[in-house]
């Protein structure tokens, strides 16, 4: 088949009419783009997911819009970011996007990666983390791989919707150095390292604005700032004004208005022709999208064997060890006892418009029974029973358990308890879970808990058990894999992509998560996660970046290719790892960044590399990263660019955000001076922090200081020495000219212009 050239792309478009243009600005229905039939323009379908293909059953005429297809259910991103593994979202991409050419699908929709502000949001089990660096590099991976096969991603949702409560209609009201360093972050690197397909705009208002009619976001930040080449869609039901989302940049409207909205667009440019222009540049990149796929068609493959083991090999890199007293991992010669509904029916997904139709799940007790290991199982619990236990249930749990070497307990939320439409109310595991798992512990105190749950839940137990593993929401495969896991078939390397807190309350969006039905206030601004934790050094119940393993690694030899650089220079760090235990094993080791210049408010540390290696007994291997300015930098709002200041910043390689290894401080030198135009408000201190302008105020202040009168004793008692450094570093430079030295207005005005000269 023939490639569409983008200059017979533009030829097409000189040839629609105008009622074909607006047309082509919404779906045809629920997952289909429009046909031009008399142009040869086909449509094309797009599929939510982004963990499998919920593709609708179209061959059912009364199916509908989420009776969806028999496909793999993969892990859940809440499992998959817990790799810290690029190859893992690779794989997983690579696997998708073979099913979605084999079921004629050109876009699944997906990676999810708005931040986890809060635990409570009931959509978190399918967004990536609460670390921007880490969820932008596991999208990219993802999409780039995606892609590959001639597949579009929709790298979701842009931006701010980081609740379900009144997600349609509420303003995220938020400053710019917050966006652009937590919430906005993940889509730039998305951006800049893959160029996603489709980008789908969120619900919510920004400041007021719908994201959808907002020109600053999805023109200005999104095409020109970041260079953005592909169609911005709406999310289902997302259009307020199509009109000005045309205008703004927004590209396609989802699903279809039933030909409402494209009207309105037809009548706005009759009357001002002038829209013309915007309407051809939406039409140029929906058929570049459109023909991405339609000209690129491969065999694809949905081979539901295979992918199986695929679901179930990324779930084993993504489990997490909690904790570990030595119980782990499971003995043949044990009397093991299994307990829990979760154990017969796993929960491998969320709820919402990626749940995944899937009849091929493989509970654990099926892969306990498969391992050859035995045991005995209760179901101690019903799930969908939270509040009150069943008493037969309950003694027949604390009779098995009393009479076994080893209880394995799954617990986990229902799907009552997260999904898509609602958040969370509260962060506990139902009762009647938590209350068995107290009452085991009382007759027998070895204990297992397995944990199957799309965010953080407290463990008011977790003192009382000896190992706890959270699987999250693993796929159709989960059974095999925490099995695995559990019998050391498989070393865990997992590492929590959130912190675990130990309280609701100690939540940095505590005091403003979904408490009001029209806005919501970032009021916490860039302390997300554990940049709040650690800063505060807060006791938390597990740390971001931590997870065990049934062997020991050691760090050691961290060296920098240099000891300082600059604005536009790179820097490499290594450092070498070693294992030190008897079992093969993979570390995530990861880089933080802390910085000691003191130019603004910054968190303690932030994540800015990370990397997974395999390391046998014995063996040492070596560790790279790569940093730049951007690794140092925030964002800086009165001159609008990331800045790094000069001076000293730290290089932090740990296993998690709490457990730093290794240290080494290096320097950076940059050429971007904040002062951009000096002004009778301009402070001395500022003046003495720019070299341009340092040496000029210094010999002013010099000069003057000799003309002052000396001061009494008095004074000098009243007026310390740290009283007058801090008062001048303050001072504007008016009150020099009307208080200070009793300036003569020539020479207030000569020393405002050779200020200003300098900085030129």
């Amino acid at each position: 088949m023939a490639v569409h050239t983008d200059k017979e792309i533009k030829e097409l478009i000189q040839k629609m009419t105008l009622e074909e243009k607006c047309g082509m600005l919404s779906g045809a229905d629920y997952w289909h783009t429009k046909t031009v039939n008399r142009l040869g323009i086909d449509h094309i379908m797009v599929s939510d997911g982004p963990h499998g293909l919920r593709k609708q059953n179209l061959e059912k005429e009364e199916s509908s819009a989420n009776e969806s297809i028999k496909a793999i259910c993969f892990p859940a991103a809440c499992a998959t970011a817990s790799s810290f593994d690029r190859d893992v979202l690779k794989k997983l991409g690579d696997t998708l996007a073979k099913e979605c050419q084999q079921q004629d699908v050109s876009t699944i929709l997906g990676p999810a990666v708005n931040i986890k502000r809060s635990p409570l949001c009931g959509r978190n089990f399918e967004y990536i983390s609460e670390d921007p660096y880490l969820a932008g590099e596991l999208a990219a991976s993802y999409i780039n791989s995606v892609q590959s096969h001639h597949v579009g991603t929709s790298i979701k949702h842009f931006a701010l919707n980081n609740q379900e409560y009144r997600r349609l209609t509420s303003s995220s009201n938020c400053d710019e150095r917050t966006m652009r360093e937590i919430y906005l972050t993940a889509f730039e690197k998305a951006v800049r390292q893959s160029q996603p397909a489709t980008i789908m705009h969120s619900y919510n208002k920004i400041n007021h604005e719908y994201t959808g009619e907002s020109k600053w976001l999805l023109t200005d930040v999104l095409r020109k700032e970041w260079g953005y080449k592909g169609i911005v869609m709406s999310d289902w039901g997302a259009v307020n004004d199509r009109v000005k989302g045309l205008i703004a940049g927004e590209d396609l409207e989802m699903p279809t208005s039933g030909g409402i909205n494209d009207k309105k667009v037809l009548d706005a440019v009759k009357k001002n022709p002038e829209l013309e222009k915007n309407l051809n540049e939406t039409c140029e990149r929906l058929l570049k999208w459109i023909f991405s796929f339609l000209d690129n068609r491969e065999d694809g493959e949905f081979d539901f064997a295979k992918h199986h083991d695929i679901a179930r090999e990324l779930e084993e890199e993504s489990i997490v060890l909690l904790k570990n007293d030595g119980i782990l991992p499971l003995k043949k010669e044990q009397k093991i006892a299994v307990i829990g509904e979760f154990a017969s029916k796993p929960r491998i997904q969320g709820g919402g418009s990626s749940h995944i139709n899937t009849d091929t799940v493989v509970s654990p007790i099926d892969a306990f029974k498969n391992s050859g290991i035995t045991f005995d199982y209760v179901q101690g619990y019903y799930i969908d029973k939270t509040e009150e236990d069943d008493a037969v249930l309950s003694k027949e749990a604390l009779d098995l358990a009393q009479n076994s070497s080893i209880i394995v307990f799954f617990a986990g939320l229902p799907d009552s308890y997260e999904s898509e439409g609602y958040d969370r109310t509260h962060l506990n595991l139902p009762p009647v879970q938590n209350k068995l798992i107290d009452q085991i512990s009382k007759v027998n105190s070895n204990i297992v808990v397995v944990l199957q749950n799309g965010s953080p839940v407290l463990m008011p137990w977790a003192e009382k058990v000896n190992a706890i593993v959270e699987a999250y929401l693993g796929g159709e495969a989960v059974g095999e894999a925490a099995v695995n896991i559990l019998t050391g078939k498989v070393n865990p390397s997992g590492k929590l992509a959130e912190t675990f807190p130990l309280r609701l309350e100690d939540t940095p969006a505590y005091l403003n998560f979904s408490k009001d039905k029209h806005n919501v206030d970032y009021g916490e601004g860039i302390f997300v996660g554990y940049r709040y934790y650690d800063s505060r050094k807060m006791d938390v119940a597990y740390p971001f970046g931590y997870g065990l393993s049934y062997t020991t690694f050691e760090y050691s030899n961290i060296s920098v290719s240099k000891d300082s650089f600059s604005d536009d220079e790179t820097l490499s760090v290594t450092v070498s790892v070693k294992n030190t235990g008897s079992v093969a094993g993979k570390e995530v080791v990861q880089l933080y960044i802390k910085d000691n210049t003191d130019s603004s408010i910054r968190p303690e540390k932030e994540l800015k590399g990370f990397e997974k290696v395999m390391v046998e007994p014995g063996q040492t291997k070596t560790v790279s990263f790569t940093i730049n300015k951007r690794s140092l930098a925030w964002y800086n709002t009165d001159i609008h660019e990331w800045y790094a200041a000069s001076g000293e910043y730290d290089i932090l390689i740990g296993s998690s955000s709490r457990d730093i290894r290794l240290t080494k401080r290096i320097n950076f030198k940059t050429k971007v001076y904040l002062l951009r135009e000096i002004t009778q408000n301009t402070t001395v201190g500022d003046l003495m922090d720019d070299d341009r302008t340092c040496s000029i105020i210094k010999a002013f202040n010099d000069k003057n200081q000799k003309n002052s009168k000396e001061i009494d004793s008095s004074e000098k008692e009243a007026i310390t020495d740290r009283m007058s450094e801090e008062m001048l570093d303050s001072t504007p430079l008016r009150t020099l000219h009307t208080m200070g030295f009793n300036l003569k207005e020539d020479d207030y005005t000569n020393l405002l212009k050779d200020l200003n000269k300098a900085i030129q």
